[in-house]
């Protein structure tokens, strides 16, 4: 998402369209060049980034690629629509069941290995999730609500996440993510996530979740009605699609109970004021790092992270104190090779089961070892550089 001051904005957008990184200048509105940018265009790109901006309404209004053809960038105070949503490198796709963003990486969301960290990846996964619910005239305020939902108290809970990563990208890399939901039954709904590089299409990730409904009043779990799933269905795909095909897919291996003693351990961790989100309970990305946290270190060495999967069975509170636990998983019942092949595009990841690892996670509370979260991690060897 770019960031530009409101002082300067109509001079940063000029400035942004000399840029190597949206590509040659064509046909359409012409800039004038400044005499003193504002934007550095040290980093130049080869690919073409378009800044492709939506204007969105609310449920039913229309909502579309703005300027694509052209190239455009376009000037605030054009259109409806917030700042945001003018300067904000995404829109719904041409047949609004799906949305798409890009984003830069930036020099804070690498990580050790000089590539965006797993973190990074979960979090631009929950912003454009977030955005094309909100691209459809869902609540802004942050749960993705419909009209009928938020009359009845009602949120989505994250039951399980599921990422794949092939490719980490590098500090300004650029990458387009797209995002879809759909129904799961009676109690839930599942949204997915294709991530590739965008200068050369190649898919380098892909994502699933599941969610159920909760009360947030009782925070009980509660059955997806048929008014709420009308609300929501009229933006899914028709035909059922997947980022991940299911069939012997490690996202729907059952996770089981990892008990004392683990292998290695990370215990008081504490919740900061920052990991909590709008309803005041730990972000789903903040477990992520806290399973990490106990991964023995000749691992985080010598080997990435592949694949995470993470099933939340309670909800952390600001106040709690978590101990996270790891061990070794056998490998006998993984597959070596994994193929994803379908019309939501292709990836190919080949591993020597020699150089592969995979582990069991918990995530508990201190006092009582209640359970968090369950999870299992795969890594790889880390490439040569």
């Amino acid at each position: 998402m770019l960031k530009v001051s409101c002082n300067v904005l109509n001079d940063q957008i000029q400035a942004l369209a000399q840029c190597s990184f949206l590509g040659r200048p064509v046909a359409g509105p012409t800039f004038t060049p400044l005499r003193n940018p504002v934007v550095s265009c040290r980093h130049l790109y080869k690919p073409r980034v378009l800044a492709v901006l939506s204007d969105r309404g609310g449920v039913g209004s229309g909502s579309g690629v703005v300027g694509a053809d052209l190239g455009m960038v376009r000037l605030p105070g054009s259109g409806s629509g917030s700042l945001a949503d003018r300067l904000r490198l995404g829109s719904l796709t041409e047949d609004g069941l799906s949305y798409k963003e890009r984003f830069i990486v930036r020099c804070y969301e690498v990580g050790i290995n000089k590539t965006a960290t797993v973190e990074t990846i979960a979090n631009l996964l929950q912003e454009v999730g977030c955005n094309h619910a909100q691209s459809v005239g869902y609540s802004t305020d942050g749960f993705a609500t419909t009209p009928t939902m938020r009359k009845l108290n009602l949120i989505w809970v994250t039951a399980r996440m599921h990422i794949e990563i092939y490719k980490y990208p590098a500090w300004s890399d650029v990458v387009e993510i797209e995002t879809w939901c759909q129904g799961d039954g009676r109690i839930g709904t599942r949204r997915d996530w294709i991530v590739k590089d965008y200068a050369t299409g190649r898919v380098i990730g892909r994502a699933t979740s599941k969610w159920v409904m909760m009360n947030q009043e009782t925070r009980r779990l509660q059955k997806v009605s048929d008014d709420v799933r009308e609300e929501y269905l009229v933006y899914c795909p028709r035909e059922l699609r997947l980022a991940i095909p299911e069939e012997n897919s490690s996202s729907l291996r059952k996770i089981p109970k990892l008990e004392d003693p683990a292998q290695s351990s990370k215990v008081g961790l504490v919740p900061r004021r920052a990991d909590l989100d709008m309803n005041q309970h730990v972000n789903n990305v903040t477990y992520i790092g806290w399973v990490l946290e106990s991964m023995p270190q000749e691992v985080i060495d010598s080997h990435e992270l592949q694949t995470i999967t993470l099933d939340y069975r309670r909800e952390c509170q600001h106040d709690d104190i978590v101990d996270s636990l790891t061990t070794m998983e056998p490998l006998e019942d993984a597959k070596a090779v994994s193929e994803l092949q379908g019309t939501n595009g292709s990836a190919v990841v080949k591993e020597n089961i020699e150089d592969s690892r995979q582990f069991l996670h918990l995530l508990r509370l201190s006092g009582d070892g209640l359970e968090i979260n369950r999870g299992r991690t795969e890594w790889r060897k880390k490439p040569a550089r």
